[in-house]
């Protein structure tokens, strides 16, 4: 079981709270609920990979 949180950026002068919606993958997609999990992850690896080629070509 797998759930997917959506922050939204839904501010207003009548109420300022961040909304989470959490929800369930639909059942035909329940095999993608580890990528799914993982997703959130890959933007960092890609950063780091950034910092790791840098420090292989000496900082140019």
């Amino acid at each position: 079981m797998s759930t997917i949180a959506f922050c939204t950026g839904l501010e207003s002068s009548l109420s300022p709270i961040n909304f989470v919606f959490v929800g369930k993958l639909p059942e035909a997609y329940a095999f993608l609920s580890p990528i799914v999990d993982f997703m959130p992850v890959i933007p960092l690896l890609f950063f780091l990979f950034a910092f790791v080629w840098q420090a292989a070509v000496s900082f140019r």
